[in-house]
């Protein structure tokens, strides 16, 4: 029997309901504190790397992720100067549609994520 492919819902960037998260003027509940802080970051990075991002840096409430990679110049230069410059029509489509997605991620006080997209 053949298995179904099926389409992979965008990863949330906010925790499931219930997880640490705190809303103002919850009866009995107090703001999660950095241990439930860094188990909410923990939780949304793992659904980002499993969307395809990678993490760059991480500190106790901060996480920067990255999504592609950087063009090799150094390697593509030898490429057309040794293909007789036929090579740089590659080389130059490669630098035009290439890009490199920076995103960092902080867990505030109430526990809801932050997200900065850099450059």
């Amino acid at each position: 029997m053949k298995r179904r492919r099926t389409v992979r819902e965008s990863a949330s960037i906010e925790p499931p309901p219930g997880y640490y998260y705190y809303v103002a003027g919850d009866a009995g509940r107090e703001p999660p504190d950095a241990t439930q802080r860094a188990l909410i970051l923990d939780w949304v990075v793992s659904r980002r790397i499993a969307s395809g991002w990678r993490v760059e840096s991480r500190s106790g409430s901060q996480v920067v992720l990255v999504r592609g990679q950087p063009v090799n110049h150094v390697l593509h230069a030898f490429l057309t100067v040794f293909s007789c410059l036929v090579w740089g029509v590659v080389w130059a489509g490669l630098a035009l549609v290439n890009r490199v997605e920076r995103q960092a991620l902080t867990v505030d006080a109430q526990g809801r994520i932050v997200t900065v997209s850099a450059p």
